[in-house]
């Protein structure tokens, strides 16, 4: 069946119940572009519970959530307030920021880049010793990336139609770098000490010419040891399984840095590939809502897959929330298309290739001629890109007619005019602005967009009752926080240990 005869099949309501919503991270910076030290700030709540403003990695990694939402304008309106009480708590305090870059402000010594701290509770602990973890296998440099993860649903999907949209989108989210990366530099602290191939622009940034996102390339979130870890999407059971054995079975590297180290203090949760399942790195993951101490594992075999978690967006710079309405019409077009279209099985070569062609795209992706591999075969990666943009137009007209607007025909038509303009690509901007108006400086032209950023929010119309409201979440935070604190009656090993289990990983037969 053709992509236009699935279009004709799906009705209307199915395309107006189609739901998003926004996790995106931003690191706390001092004015002069440095890391913030500083713990989280009390006043916006309990990361452990709050459910709208949490910490990622480091204690200086924000994350902002928003819920689920039947519009792209509700979404981001919501990501906006998120926003404002958060600028508004950190100046009432000082004058901390959000860095609005994906790739880290200043860095101080690995070993000092502080990790997030969730309180007293065996929950809380597991989550500071996972991230403990993260920086024994990768450094903790690499976890203070930010990006931001769209999550998207569409009622009436199987199991079998999320797997079939995720292989495409894995096959095409080079399209996405392209169009949407935003990461071509970095600040020199990253590198420092690393074997790396970028590009001097003066002391003061690192880069490659024709980069789109760093972030997701060899400097980015990698990891050698999952790079074996060929992980199939052809079903839900292919995927499950994969992720089971890199989560039971030992390895070797991991054994060596060990549980505990000498003093006693735990180094990470496990000395499998993988610790718990969200360390499974990838452009795409099917996600659903767990209960309270439920394994992902378990949610995914038990009850299916309820949404999908798109993972490869950089932070727009030049946006003060770091994503725009058109961005995530484009990213519900590019969707409708990878679940539209054809979509074979994926092979362990194709799975490799398609490895090979985000490694390409991250860093040269802008490249006149770059080829892209499809199949065994080579193909210019801007022809590739503008095909598939042509083939998601009539999806682009479908949504506005379900809709009564134009404002997803708008943002293809956007997307396929940069995508034809390469200089006028956020990756390029981002190079143009930092030689133009910061001497080259990665630091500078951050600080600079983040400053703007903060003066920005913090001058939207504010109310008491917005206040009242993220105030009273932040309360309600700390008081569950304290309850499950109160509630714990095992000490921490039992809890790891049975946390763990291998028999949490499947539901009973």
């Amino acid at each position: 069946m053709t992509l236009a005869a699935r279009l004709r099949r799906l009705p209307k309501a199915q395309l107006l119940g189609m739901r998003r919503g926004v996790e995106k991270e931003s690191l706390r910076s001092q004015p002069s572009g440095a890391l913030a030290l500083t713990p989280h700030p009390a006043a916006l709540g309990a990361p452990l519970t709050h459910p709208r403003i949490t910490t990622d990695y480091c204690e200086s990694q924000l994350e902002l959530i928003t819920g689920v939402h039947a519009s792209v304008q509700s979404c981001l309106a919501e990501l906006t307030r998120i926003h404002q009480f958060v600028y508004r708590t950190l100046a009432a305090a000082g004058d901390e920021r959000l860095w609005v870059g994906s790739m880290p402000c200043g860095l101080p010594a690995d070993e000092t880049i502080p990790l997030g701290v969730y309180g007293s509770s065996n929950l809380a602990r597991a989550k500071s010793v996972y991230r403990m973890g993260l920086g024994h296998r990768y450094g903790r440099r690499m976890q203070t990336i930010c990006g931001i993860h769209y999550n998207w649903s569409l009622p009436g999907l199987d199991n079998e139609q999320h797997f079939a949209l995720m292989r495409n989108f894995r096959r095409h989210a080079f399209v996405l770098l392209t169009l949407f990366g935003a990461s071509p530099a970095v600040c020199p602290s990253f590198v420092a000490g690393r074997a790396h191939e970028l590009q001097s622009m003066g002391d003061a940034a690192r880069y490659l010419p024709y980069a789109t996102s760093l972030r997701m390339g060899r400097l980015g979130y990698q990891s050698e040891a999952q790079a074996g870890l060929a992980v199939s999407f052809n079903s839900l059971e292919r995927y499950a399984d994969t992720l089971h054995e890199a989560l039971v079975q030992p390895y070797p590297a991991y054994e060596r840095i060990g549980l505990r180290n000498l003093g006693g203090e735990y180094n990470q949760l496990a000395t499998t590939l993988l610790q718990i399942e969200n360390e499974f790195y990838g452009t795409i993951r099917p996600k659903r809502v767990i209960r309270v101490g439920e394994r992902a594992l378990h949610a995914l075999r038990e009850r299916g897959v309820e949404y999908v978690e798109v993972r490869c967006m950089d932070l727009d710079p030049f946006e003060a929330v770091g994503i725009n309405a058109a961005t995530m019409r484009l990213l519900d077009v590019f969707l409708l298309h990878c679940l539209l279209s054809d979509s074979p099985p994926d092979t362990p070569e194709e799975i490799a290739e398609l490895g090979r062609n985000q490694h390409r795209t991250a860093a040269h992706g802008r490249e006149p001629g770059l080829l892209l591999e499809r199949g065994g075969q080579q193909v210019r990666l801007m022809d590739w890109a503008a095909e598939l943009l042509a083939d998601c137009a009539p999806i682009a007209e479908a949504l506005d007619a379900a809709h009564g607007a134009a404002d997803y025909v708008q943002a293809l038509a956007t997307a396929r005019a940069s995508l034809a303009t390469p200089q006028t690509l956020p990756s390029a901007r981002v190079l143009e602005a930092m030689r133009q108006d910061f001497e080259g400086s990665y630091t500078g032209f951050m600080r600079a967009q983040s400053a703007q950023a903060r003066k920005h929010l913090l001058e939207l119309p504010w109310n008491a009752r917005a206040q009242a409201e993220f105030e009273s979440m932040a309360c309600e935070s700390v008081q569950e926080r304290k309850a499950i604190e109160a509630a714990d009656d095992v000490d921490f090993e039992t809890f790891r240990v049975n946390y763990l289990a291998a028999d949490r990983l499947t539901p009973p037969a």
